[in-house]
């Protein structure tokens, strides 16, 4: 919805059919005119049908499934209401937030109660709450699925069901409680799925799980000419073996007050982390493994100025309302063109200017000139700053902090050093030695390398390539603090290309590849998890060969492990049967991978 500028008037909603109290709460929020997915949405859910749409986020589909379900609410006696009508599945503990006040604004005056329910938060409370009745519960599905074995979310009087973003749910992994979900609810309910892209398994979910649905494809408007956030763009063409240097030249050179750097997997989030605080930056992780309350004091850290760098997955920086963030970096390209505009997204807001930064390698040149095209906007493809820039940086921002020093005055308390080294040296010379100090301390006196300069080239990759597992990059010191990886090894079909014969190196293209599971392994270095105890585990227990395994990375509190897609069940549950190093560990699928 677009807040209207002018005169408002609830004719808009009213003519899709919506009550005039419904109409007339939307329209004092400050909204006139329906989007096209509330305009195709709401009559249709109106006339009880089951719906399958297609929409982006930004497109208004919060208001397009929760109206219909507040007016089929609405007509209920007050010991109707505390049953819970309305359920509502999301992704993540943010949107849940965001989904439930938007729920409860449209229900003003309404008296239909509206209850947040998600993990990370004390589940007594929610128990207590739900005990006194919720006409509609808006919740991930780990806890929902909680609550319902529980009895405490009962669903016998449920008329209306929506799972929201049901692609990004599956990508986490919550595909096996949605569907005991689904089956706990009424066969009479009415059901509304809403996913930003139609894969097979949402396909799949819809012909088990919904009645003759009516098919809604809406795109995401375009923002008008001249409207578009201020946000610079810039890419840097660097081979993989040098990101983390790179990211950090860069950083010194942008200097950014408060920035995002997106990466595809949470082992990469907590290596890059790592290695950012070694070199004396403030950097905090987000992602997917963390609980709730990590979660909570790492985004207060950020807010309050404790943390200058958040590293985050997609997933988990999902639904994250930041103001102020100066700069948005892709530690690696990202695999769509829509998720770039989402993430370059969270900057150059309010009229603020912004910036989007790139690290793409060689090969995902293409990959960049698709984002310009589906953007309409030019990225600007730079060479990595070199060490003599990065110096003339460093010395323009010691000079900077002198500048101030010197501004602010009270320095009577050194000035007796520079007296008295002012009667044995000239004084150009005493100030220079006392800016290289300074310098040295501000900067380090680290010796750098120049980063190659890489030519970028357009040939298409490989039907097959695997972009996240090419080039493992040089020795352990140049990426950063430890990590155990075992070689990849060539799955019997060619999944996880390992190192190869000279022969095989002359082949053109690679042959054609197995699907890949990535599997999450609830146990890590500090457990003393060796990538020998899960190729024992999983060749003993499952009986595959050590060859159909992939790579192998084991951080502090977990590990990942690449596995053939048609083996990847068996061997978690195989896992989930024995111990590894003499404890129970929990295995699933990582809801983190890049897919």
């Amino acid at each position: 919805m677009s807040p209207t500028s002018g005169k408002s008037e609830a004719g808009g909603f009213s003519s899709l059919g919506l009550i005039d109290q419904l109409a007339a709460a939307v329209t004092a929020l400050g909204y006139e005119e329906p989007t096209p997915v509330q305009r195709e949405t709401i009559p249709l859910m109106l006339a009880k049908r089951d719906v399958l749409g297609q929409a982006a986020t930004g497109t208004g589909k919060t208001a397009a499934f929760a109206l219909p379900m507040l007016q089929r609410l609405v007509g209920d006696d007050a010991a109707a209401k505390k049953q819970t009508g309305g359920l509502v599945l999301v992704p993540t503990r943010e949107l849940a937030m965001q989904v439930s006040e938007a729920i409860h604004k449209y229900a003003k005056g309404l008296g239909v109660t509206v209850l947040p329910v998600y993990g990370g938060a004390p589940i007594s409370q929610q128990i207590r709450t739900l005990e006194r009745g919720a006409g509609i519960v808006v919740a991930t599905p780990g806890r929902a699925l909680d609550h319902i074995k529980r009895g405490t979310l009962k669903l016998g009087n449920l008329r209306m069901l929506v799972l929201d973003e049901a692609d990004e749910m599956l990508d986490m992994g919550f595909a096996e409680d949605l569907d005991a979900i689904l089956e706990a609810t009424p066969k009479t309910r009415q059901t509304a799925l809403f996913s930003a892209t139609m894969p097979a398994r949402i396909l799949s979910i819809a012909q088990r799980h919904l009645n003759n649905p009516a098919r809604v494809i809406v795109a995401r408007e375009k923002t008008a000419a001249g409207k578009m956030p201020r946000v610079r763009q810039i890419a840097y063409i660097v081979p993989r073996s040098h990101k983390p240097a790179a990211l950090d030249r860069v950083l010194d050179m942008e200097n950014p007050t408060s920035a995002i750097v997106f990466c595809r997997t949470r082992l990469e989030v907590e290596t890059l982390v790592e290695t950012l605080n070694a070199h004396g930056r403030r950097a905090q992780a987000l992602h997917g493994g963390m609980e709730q309350r990590q979660r909570d004091r790492v985004m207060q850290m950020f807010r309050g100025g404790k943390a200058d760098l958040l590293i985050a997955t997609d997933v988990a920086a999902r639904g994250l309302d930041i103001e102020h963030l100066s700069h948005v970096f892709n530690y690696d390209v990202p695999p769509a063109a829509e998720a770039y505009v989402h993430r370059i997204g969270r900057t150059g807001r309010a009229g603020r200017e912004g910036t989007a930064i790139t690290l793409a390698e060689p090969r995902e040149h293409r990959q960049l000139r698709s984002i310009e095209s589906f953007t309409k906007q030019k990225i600007d493809i730079l060479t990595v700053p070199t060490v003599a820039e990065l110096r003339t940086r460093r010395l323009d921002v010691t000079k900077a902090s002198i500048r101030e020093l010197i501004l602010a005055g009270d320095l009577d308390d050194v000035r007796v050093v520079v007296d008295t080294l002012a009667q044995e040296f000239d004084i150009v010379a005493i100030a220079s030695a006392a800016v290289k100090l300074a310098h040295r301390a501000e900067a380090g006196d680290e010796a750098e390398r120049d980063i190659p300069t890489v030519v970028a080239h357009e040939r298409p990759a490989p039907r097959g390539f695997r972009p996240e597992r090419e080039e493992r990059g040089p020795a352990r010191e140049e990426r950063g603090p430890a990590r155990e990886t075992r070689t990849p090894q060539r799955f019997s079909k060619g999944a996880v290309v390992g190192p190869a014969s000279p022969r095989e190196k002359r082949r053109d293209r690679p042959a054609p590849t197995e699907a890949v599971a990535m599997l999450f392994v609830g146990a890590g270095r500090e457990a003393g998890i060796r990538p020998g105890d899960l190729v024992g585990a999983i060749t003993g227990e499952a009986g595959i060969n050590s060859g159909e395994l992939g790579a192998i990375q084991i951080a502090d509190r977990f590990s990942l492990v690449e596995v053939p897609e048609s083996r990847a069940e068996e061997i978690i549950a195989a896992l989930r049967a024995t111990t590894i190093r003499g404890r129970k560990v929990p295995v699933r699928r990582d809801r983190d991978t890049s897919r």
